[in-house]
């Protein structure tokens, strides 16, 4: 076993090879022994191996002294919703202390691997290393117990969406839905059924495999059918979905909106909103909430967002990949499935997201730019970038502000670079934005030569 499996934000690995048997038994085991409550509810992706993961799971919890509540395949938002819910189980009523979710995410279809939420509230950082070292040593062997009571979530989630969303029942359009074969179609599907919503579906049905397009929105690559699907049939609305349907594209025939663009929007519908973004959404996205309302800068992470959504009490929170977090109406995490209905509840008041969007301030930015390292070394040339910094080369672009919450993020006159190590990956991932392509390039070309110059310095690897 790898001690790599155990991230940032979750635990996610190879089937077999990383997350096998013996590691998968342990890993239930030793966090049955850190929650505090008897019943932890568990659900699983659409992957292959998700179901034989939740046998080996259920056994190490079992071997805790702790009860399982089996919900099966579910998106992710269903299994957050569960730690909101109410069960009955052997006559009495009860809720869970803790969720596991078991899901490989948008990673490809050999990865694997588990969310979880204890106490309502995100299992990461330095929770999920204590708990791998605990993992790594011991040696205890736990026998097969694979008992576990099933409980109604997916039903319960989607007869809150059907109750919550019924004025969406006048909903006209047409949209389109593309689940790339992931768990967003078990409850996508009888929820626009159920609204009377007119939808084209494509790879509803989950397949682990994914044998159309790998599960990720966030890659243009992967809407090329869902894009196609609107142009052929004239359909002006769409949507498409990560694996396990915390993560959400949304398309009209003009634009394909990212989570900042969205977060202003939204935000727009809220009086004097907070809004809580990362290090990479755009400046514009801070400019035009600060306008009506109050805008937080916070690192890259469903779960430091969601942390900081609890800390203050915000209305919303967004990552531009696409994880939105509505605090306002519902639980504060992410879900793509109740964020598409909000989506849809915007259009069907009237709002026109296009027009929205052409009447922001014009910036250009770049997509992630991901440059690999090593895992040593990915932490280490941040600190000697910042270092580095404080005195700039000549020709480097006058710096107007250092923000180092997350990374560096150099705000220049007209613009801004960011760079920040992967929490989960040998990577630095940058990114770049400015008034005109010139300067982006420009803040782009001065950044990756000073960030070349400190990692030779540290004899750091440093590749694009």
């Amino acid at each position: 076993m790898a001690k790599s499996i155990f991230r940032e934000y979750d635990i996610r690995g190879i089937f077999e090879k990383e997350l096998n048997e013996t590691t998968t038994k342990k890993i239930g085991y030793f966090l049955a022994k850190r929650i505090l409550g008897e019943y932890i509810a568990v659900g699983y992706d659409a992957r292959t191996h998700s179901p034989i993961l939740f046998q080996w799971l259920t056994s190490g919890i079992n071997a805790a002294g702790k009860r399982v509540l089996g919900m099966g395949m579910v998106p992710t938002g269903v299994n957050y919703f569960s730690n909101f819910q109410t069960f009955e189980i052997d006559g009495k009523k009860v809720t869970p202390s803790a969720s596991v979710m078991i899901t490989g995410s948008h990673n490809p279809p050999e990865y694997n691997g588990f969310k979880i939420t204890v106490d309502k509230n995100p299992f990461f950082g330095a929770d999920i290393y204590a708990l791998g070292e605990e993992v790594l040593a011991s040696d205890i062997v736990i026998a097969d117990d694979e008992k576990y009571y099933p409980i109604d979530a997916k039903e319960r989630y989607i007869a809150y969406m059907l109750e919550n969303f019924s004025h969406l029942r006048d909903f006209e359009q047409t949209i389109a839905i593309d689940c790339g074969n992931g768990v967003a179609g078990i409850v996508a599907e009888p929820i626009l059924k159920g609204l009377d919503i007119s939808y084209e579906g494509l790879y509803c049905k989950p397949d682990g495999t994914f044998p159309n397009h790998h599960p990720d929105p966030s890659e243009e690559e992967n809407l090329k059918d869902l894009q196609k699907t609107m142009k052929e049939k004239a359909i002006d609305l769409g949507f498409a979905f990560d694996g396990d349907a915390d993560r959400i594209a949304v398309l009209t025939q003009q634009h394909n909106f990212k989570g900042d663009e969205l977060a202003i929007i939204f935000a727009k519908q809220l009086d004097n909103p907070t809004v809580i973004g990362e290090v990479k959404c755009s400046q514009v996205m801070y400019d035009e909430i600060n306008k009506i309302g109050k805008a937080i800068m916070y690192k890259t992470g469903h779960s430091n967002l969601k942390v900081k959504i609890a800390q203050t009490n915000a209305d919303f929170a967004a990552e531009v990949s696409g994880h939105l977090f509505f605090n306002d109406r519902y639980f504060g995490y992410d879900d793509a499935i109740y964020a598409m209905l909000r989506v849809l509840e915007l259009v069907y008041r009237g709002v026109d997201l296009d027009a929205e969007v052409a009447s922001l301030p014009k910036v250009y930015n770049t997509p992630e730019i991901k440059i690999h390292t090593s895992e040593e070394a990915k932490f280490a040339i941040i600190e000697k970038l910042k270092e580095a910094l404080a005195m700039p080369p000549d020709d480097f672009p006058p710096i107007k502000e250092i923000i180092d919450v997350d990374g560096v993020r150099i705000v220049f006159d007209e613009g801004w670079a960011l760079v920040r190590a992967s929490n989960t990956t040998p990577v630095l991932v940058t990114r770049f934005e400015a008034k005109s392509p010139e300067l982006a390039k420009l803040y782009q070309q001065k950044t990756i030569e000073l960030l070349r110059k400190v990692a030779h310095a540290i004899d750091a690897p440093l590749s694009t």
